[in-house]
């Protein structure tokens, strides 16, 4: 009797962190992410992993979802499209030449960004949190 209740009990507090992390990432609040990994890649050539600072990505940006905006401690890029599932956001723009697509898991907040143009390739992939 006490594990069935025990089961019941984390199943209901597991289901009310997932309500809570998916409203956390449903594209109203403002969100800090930070990136931990990056792979940089031009044509011909072999892509290189590392720090995302260290390749010249910021280590931390917040998404304005208000003002349609995604700050770094540099540069502050304009949301131009922003598409949201049940199961995460997609938002795209263009800096320095290049388009991105930043995708953020809706249950778990972990983040991909992809940066294309020319003939260079640029991931980096991070997680997000409500301050």
């Amino acid at each position: 009797m006490k594990i069935y209740i025990f089961m019941i009990v984390i199943l209901f507090l597991s289901a009310g962190s997932i309500a809570v992390a998916e409203d956390s990432f449903d594209g109203t609040k403002t969100l800090l992410c930070a990136s931990i990994e990056a792979i940089d890649c031009t044509l011909g050539d072999q892509c290189e992993k590392g720090l995302p600072d260290v390749m010249g990505a910021p280590q931390f940006m917040r998404i304005d979802f208000a003002k349609k905006e995604i700050a770094g401690p540099k540069r502050t890029t304009a949301i131009r499209l922003m598409e949201k599932s049940d199961e995460q956001l997609t938002l795209q723009g263009s800096e320095l030449s290049m388009g991105w697509t930043l995708v953020l898991h809706r249950a778990t907040g972990k983040m991909t960004v992809t940066l294309a143009g020319g003939d260079q390739a640029i991931v980096i992939f991070g997680a997000c949190t409500a301050p």
